[in-house]
């Protein structure tokens, strides 16, 4: 347990295909808003969190007025660029109604695989998280990187970052209610408790909406990293934020991860 007392570390990983409305990529404040509630709830419940956050290169495209994700690097940098900010702005408001405040961390490839960057994002994470009321939101910096745009996914970057911090828990929230078997007769039929992930790895559909990078498979992916390091995690549907205190508390409608 690393925080005192009762509370976790948890790391909430947001998704695109929630964030956004539709596929034209405009930001949905209304969920955005219960995100926040939602989280909020669980800092003042005595729980750390930290969120990684999509959404900034789905917001740009709204904000230029384009018909879809573009694939030109460039346009994609300048995407985000716009996004990130809006994206920001958002969050920023919601959770100061919540008498809470954020901090941005934008990463690259190379500030988790170069040892000495590492150690500056953890000592910059370990230093946030001393605050009382601080809210780290962690973004892949893809206004100035190309290895994120063309193969990265925010699934990989929060479970590289709940390692880091070795937090207690990765929740992954997107667009399903969990993982689905290949028998499963609707999108609520889910499997809710997975000891081996290795033996789901054949479930995913990769499919990824107009606006996404990563789908089901880069997050079976990302939770066997996390599980491998000793960390619960969970996928879970994002359009239910408030049920974020039960799966906190083991309970909840999602498929959770055994931690090995």
């Amino acid at each position: 347990m690393n925080q005192s007392q009762t509370g976790k570390r948890v790391v909430i990983k947001i998704g695109t295909g929630v964030l956004a409305r539709g596929d034209a990529g405009e930001l949905h404040h209304a969920m955005i808003a219960r995100l926040a509630q939602a989280i909020a709830d669980l800092c003042h419940s005595g729980h750390q969190c930290i969120v990684v956050s999509s959404g900034a290169v789905g917001a740009g495209v709204c904000y230029f007025e384009l018909k879809e994700r573009p694939t030109d690097i460039a346009l994609k940098q300048a995407c985000a660029a716009a996004g990130q900010a809006m994206l920001m702005h958002l969050y920023e408001h919601q959770f100061s109604l919540h008498r809470l405040k954020i901090a941005q961390l934008l990463l690259t490839h190379d500030d988790l695989e170069n040892p000495k960057r590492l150690k500056n994002v953890n000592n910059t994470l370990s230093t946030l998280l001393g605050f009382k009321g601080i809210i780290p939101i962690i973004n892949e910096n893809d206004s100035v990187a190309t290895f994120e745009l063309n193969v990265g996914d925010n699934d990989t970057l929060s479970s590289k970052v709940a390692q880091l911090i070795n937090a207690d828990l990765l929740i992954l929230l997107t667009a399903v209610p969990g993982l689905q078997g290949p028998d499963a007769k609707d999108e609520n039929d889910i499997i809710t408790h997975v000891e081996d992930v290795d033996t789901v790895l054949s479930y995913a559909h990769d499919d990824t909406g107009k606006l996404s990078v990563g789908g089901m498979g880069s997050k079976l992916l990302a939770v066997k990293s996390s599980v491998s390091a000793g960390i619960e995690t969970v996928i879970a549907s994002g359009f239910a934020p408030e049920q974020l205190g039960d799966i906190v508390d083991g309970k909840g409608i999602c498929t959770r991860f055994s931690a090995k």
